[in-house]
């Protein structure tokens, strides 16, 4: 599995206290449906389950059933479709968009079939006029192995169907919503592994459920006028990934700022309201010698300003990633370019920002109370973490600290070391060139760090 080397703006760039830890902590929802045979009556498909969207086989069969195997209480079913890649098409005005969407039809469950057709079968869910061509539905799966969608009218293209067990209540659940940038980049461009697979590989435990939303030409006042149906369709997942504000800030100038951060604070408190964390990407660069412009730096702090001011987790450094590689941008200077990794650029950009809420863990059973919080981030100070050579030095006294752990981008354990309340300095030696993650623990706290050695 390829990886590509991220150059991060510094250090100590994704610190978490334990407040957000708590607040953002994610259960897992275990993936039972990756890799299984799909039965389409009397043939099967391996391409439907194989968590890639872009080999581009899709099935118009009306009946997709899979058998996942009996222990699951609560399914979670994620579905998407193909059209042009955007995930609605009537979002925006700025451009058309065509496809046919997964409307109606029902999802059935069965406890005895042998093949996908036969046996007793039962309705879980009826969806009906669904207009949107990525979504999840959770149903009720205690004693049931299969699952399957029945349709009578035309179901489009359907590219990928996901099962993932929520008999824990599971909160890994992410919606990217996005523009051109993200219909291109995270569902049209070919990719080494998605973001999903990038977290696993990092974080087995962890299988993210990942609905792609990316609407050419939209831009927020368009999301805020239909944020009725994101909230609708794409409501009832954890985390938005927004990836907002290229066609706002189009041009270079200043003139929508305003306008531009009002949305984007609808936005916010609209997914707050809804249990929904959003997690707001900076936007990304142009090649302004091809493109004829560049974002305005205000565009930047406003979103800066957004992320700390509603206390949310940061997202990617679009902006600050393809400004130093206009290579991944297309000939337009705008949109990301597959042919050279552009897409698969910001699936990594990505897992690297998410990976943070990763590495704390599943918080979601030991959640101090608000006030407990505040109290005990403001006590854990940040130390200072940095490479040096081919040695990472933790150093600087952070109080109730008690260990730091290092792992590797991919998940591997390099080592760990005690620390105590009054410790000087720590260090990791002769380290291979890399990305890699500090992870500082103390009671009721962690802060992370992404360290990159040379």
């Amino acid at each position: 599995m390829g990886c590509f080397t991220l150059k991060m703006a510094n250090t100590t760039a994704a610190f978490l206290l334990c407040g957000m830890c708590a607040s953002y902590g994610i259960t897992p929802n275990k993936l039972v449906s990756g890799g299984l045979p799909a039965h389409t009556g009397a043939t099967t498909t391996d391409y439907l389950t194989d968590g890639y969207l872009t080999n581009w086989k899709s099935s118009s069969a009306k009946e997709i059933a899979l058998n996942v195997g009996e222990g699951p209480q609560k399914l979670l079913i994620n579905w998407e479709s193909f059209g042009d890649c955007a995930w609605a098409t009537d979002f925006t005005s700025g451009c058309g968009h065509s496809g046919v969407a997964l409307s109606n039809f029902k999802i059935l469950t069965s406890a005895n079939s042998t093949d996908g057709s036969d046996g007793d079968w039962e309705i879980a869910a009826t969806i009906v006029n669904n207009p949107v061509m990525a979504r999840g539905v959770t149903i009720d799966f205690a004693g049931k192995s299969w699952f399957k969608f029945a349709s009578e009218g035309d179901v489009g293209q359907i590219l990928e169907i996901e099962a993932f067990d929520m008999s824990a209540g599971g909160t890994d659940t992410w919606f990217f919503m996005g523009t051109s940038i993200s219909q291109m980049g995270i569902k049209q461009q070919d990719t080494d592994s998605t973001t999903a697979q990038l977290i696993h590989a990092r974080f087995p435990e962890y299988t993210p459920a990942m609905l792609r939303g990316g609407i050419g030409c939209i831009n927020s006042t368009e999301v805020v006028e239909h944020l009725n149906e994101y909230l609708e369709y794409a409501g009832n997942v954890k985390f938005w990934a927004i990836e907002m504000g290229t066609n706002d800030a189009w041009g270079g100038g200043d003139w929508n700022l305003e306008t531009y951060k009002k949305n984007m604070q609808t936005i916010i408190d609209s997914a707050k309201a809804h249990g929904i964390t959003p997690v707001i990407a900076r936007i990304i660069a142009t090649d302004s010698a091809k493109a004829g412009w560049q974002i305005n730096p205000a565009f930047l702090t406003a979103v800066d300003k957004l992320v700390e001011d509603n206390n949310l987790p940061a997202g990617p450094d679009f902006y600050a990633y393809f400004k130093e590689h206009p290579e991944q941008l297309a000939s337009d200077g705008v949109h990301p370019n597959g042919d050279t990794k552009g897409g698969q650029a910001m699936h990594h950009l990505w897992a690297e920002a998410l990976a943070p809420l990763y590495a704390a863990g599943d918080t979601a059973t030991t959640k101090p109370d608000s006030t407990t919080a505040l109290k005990v981030a403001s006590k854990f100070a940040a130390p200072r973490i940095y490479a040096q050579g081919k040695n990472i030095v933790v150093e600087g006294s952070s109080h109730n600290a008690t260990s730091v752990t290092l792992v590797s981008a991919t998940g591997q354990l390099i080592s760990q070391k005690a620390l105590s309340k009054n410790y000087g300095q720590v260090q990791f030696e002769n380290l291979p060139t890399g990305q890699y993650i500090a992870i500082i623990r103390g009671q009721n706290a962690v802060q992370t760090s992404t360290v990159q050695v040379k």
